[in-house]
């Protein structure tokens, strides 16, 4: 907000477990913040492939637009043609989306912690509405001025958070989609690059793909 200084406290904040509402946007709307984006990242835990990131500006002050809203989730909970709904649903109502990505390059280079900050804050960087808070699922951003709350559980507590999830998600299986036609035989369209025991037949057929992240198991204890 006007006047006050870049610099802000940051924290964790634990909720009880509910479906995702607008409590946080609420509050820091009343505290007087005008653009605020749910952050969210997936990829995290799979053996190939990049971290996405997503940020979304919901338009808070219009109601109406939200209502379209009622069937997002956090993305874990909905089948693949639910997301897909919901996504559609997001881009038609949202004020700003940003993605952000570090690839497995990064991930293997720098370590999962760093990429997905990265991923994080250049999400934000990407929002065409340029937002004074973020509400971030568990993490804050050091690196980023802004006023911010990380919130343990926040695709389940935040529709912000929430609408991000399914963005990156939908984002991400969707790429990963395209580099099963480039690289065939690893099933990446099926599994989306996580660890299945298909997936780890196809690594010890073919050996990794190019897109491989060589610092995870199973693939970090092989000599290739």
């Amino acid at each position: 907000m006007a006047g006050k200084s870049p610099r802000y406290t940051t924290f964790v904040i634990r909720l009880p477990r509910s479906a995702p509402t607008l409590q946080l946007e609420r509050a820091l709307l009343a505290a007087g913040y005008r653009a605020i984006a749910g952050v969210d990242e997936v990829g995290r835990g799979s053996w190939a492939g990049p971290v996405v990131a997503a940020a979304v500006v919901l338009p808070l002050n219009r109601p109406r637009a939200l209502w379209g809203l009622a069937g997002v989730r956090d993305s874990k909970q909905l089948s693949p043609l639910q997301r897909e709904e919901a996504f559609g649903a997001i881009l038609a109502a949202t004020r700003a989306v940003g993605i952000g990505w570090a690839t497995h390059r990064v991930i293997d280079r720098d370590g999962m912690a760093a990429a997905n900050r990265r991923a994080m804050e250049q999400a934000v960087r990407h929002l065409m509405v340029a937002p004074d808070a973020l509400l971030i699922d568990h993490f804050t951003l050091a690196g980023c001025p802004l006023a911010q709350i990380g919130v343990t559980r926040g695709d389940s507590r935040s529709l912000s958070i929430a609408a991000a999830s399914i963005v990156a998600k939908v984002f991400r299986d969707r790429w990963m989609e395209r580099c099963d036609a480039r690289f065939p035989g690893y099933g990446f369209g099926r599994h989306k690059g996580y660890g299945t025991a298909g997936h780890r037949r196809a690594i010890d057929d073919l050996g990794p793909s190019p897109i491989h992240r060589l610092s995870f198991a199973p693939l970090v204890s092989r000599a290739w």
